[in-house]
């Protein structure tokens, strides 16, 4: 995995760099990520690293499936990518360049997983308290997982707040044992 990091990096500086002096982070974001999903089809998978398959092919297949949205250098980054036998890592890019933009933008992207679906005022109240703590505005991914029993678990990069009735109870469970 971190090889691959390690190989992704610099095509997603240089993406995101482009987008960034360009003013196109929108259009980048999206296009990549229309360029990610065809690449992640298990169909194209097999065809990233298949002998008989030129890059010129695999860029023609990208274009083809989401590449009117494409401008000239978003193509080139495709074909790039491709003759550098690079599309594979086409999701590890995204990812990247997605971390770079919304750091430059000040935006936390923050995973929230509860017990109950919150409800909107929850969220609201969570979000600003979130964005006191991170000292960033909030993009909240919410999910529910029941196993939690009650409460919830947030989850920012290394930062992990687990408020989950689950946890408390193994925490208790251990302090029991022991």
């Amino acid at each position: 995995m971190a090889e691959k990091a390690t190989i992704a990096r610099p095509y997603a500086r240089a993406a995101f760099e482009y987008a960034q002096q360009h003013g196109r982070f929108e259009q980048w974001s999206a296009s990549l990520a229309a360029a990610t999903a065809v690449t992640e089809d298990a169909a194209v998978r097999r065809l990233l690293n298949h002998p008989h398959v030129s890059s010129a092919q695999l860029v023609g297949l990208i274009n083809d499936v989401v590449g009117e949205h494409f401008d000239d250098p978003l193509r080139n980054f495709i074909a790039t990518l491709a003759q550098n036998h690079r599309l594979g890592l086409l999701p590890h890019i995204t990812q990247m360049f997605e971390d770079m933009r919304a750091n430059a933008e000040c935006i936390a992207d923050v995973q929230v997983i509860s017990a109950v679906q919150l409800e909107v005022a929850q969220q609201q109240r969570l979000a600003e308290a979130l964005k006191k703590r991170l000292n960033r505005n909030v993009r909240m991914h919410c999910s529910v997982d029941a196993k939690l029993v009650g409460g919830a678990v947030v989850r920012y990069g290394d930062l992990v707040i687990d408020g989950s009735v689950k946890e408390r109870l193994a925490r208790l469970a251990h302090v029991v044992i022991n």
